[in-house]
């Protein structure tokens, strides 16, 4: 007999190989990330549609993001949660280490009743996330125009920079955070969202307009990071 990560094989010459699957139990599954967003803003409803695969949100859907270790694990939970009610499936992101999905619906129910239930199925609450940590946050002013045509160059999924504009930019661990935070700094104050990264090791989150409307966009990110969403 043989084995190969997390199988048995039968090498009889005389049988066919078996692979009997080992299940992973649910207590091994890590809650990296759980927060809950009541009504996505208009700027990063039509980021997460352009930059999504699956179905796109609308502004003023509800939303939930999860994020799992290992990250085969999200397979087991996007079922889960798809199957608890009506929401859609946005995004779905598998990698080495993490796996991240993100539901969203019109009706704020169906995303609880989702989050419920995957928790239940995890035997987590939502209370045993992994705490957000800032990593990075600092407030640039007066952007120079060789500054922004570079960063408006670059792979983004949101608006322009101005040259002369401030601009935000927030990095924090694990990454699925950030999207609350983009929510919440735009609910507070008319900014641009530039680009929002909420996949990978740590989340990254640039936005720019006048140096007030950054000022308070910024605490409110800040503070979303702080005090992420239960449901």
């Amino acid at each position: 007999m043989a084995g190969i990560s997390g199988c048995a094989v039968l090498t009889r010459i005389d049988e066919p190989v078996t692979i009997a699957p080992l299940n992973r139990s649910s207590d091994m599954i890590e809650l990296r990330t759980y927060v809950y967003i009541d009504s996505l803003q208009p700027q990063l409803a039509q980021y997460m549609a352009s930059v999504s695969q699956g179905f796109p949100p609308v502004p003023g859907d509800a939303c939930l993001w999860v994020e799992v270790a290992p990250g085969m694990a999200v397979h087991r939970i996007t079922d889960i949660a798809l199957k608890a009610s009506q929401v859609k499936l946005t995004q779905q992101v598998v990698e080495r280490a993490f796996g991240s999905m993100v539901i969203h619906s019109q009706d704020q129910s169906d995303v609880q009743e989702s989050g419920r239930v995957l928790l239940s199925s995890i035997n987590a609450r939502a209370e045993d996330r992994d705490a957000c940590e800032i990593e990075w946050q600092e407030i640039i002013r007066g952007m120079t125009s060789d500054h922004t045509v570079l960063i408006n160059r670059q792979h983004r999924g949101g608006s322009m920079m101005i040259p002369g504009e401030s601009m935000f930019i927030l990095e924090s661990q694990p990454a699925g955070y950030i999207t609350y935070a983009a929510n919440q700094a735009e609910k507070a104050a008319n900014i641009t969202l530039v680009d929002v990264r909420a996949v990978g090791a740590y989340g990254r989150l640039t936005l720019s307009g006048r140096e007030a409307d950054v000022e308070e966009a910024a605490a409110a990110a800040i503070s979303a990071i702080q005090h992420p969403a239960l449901c």
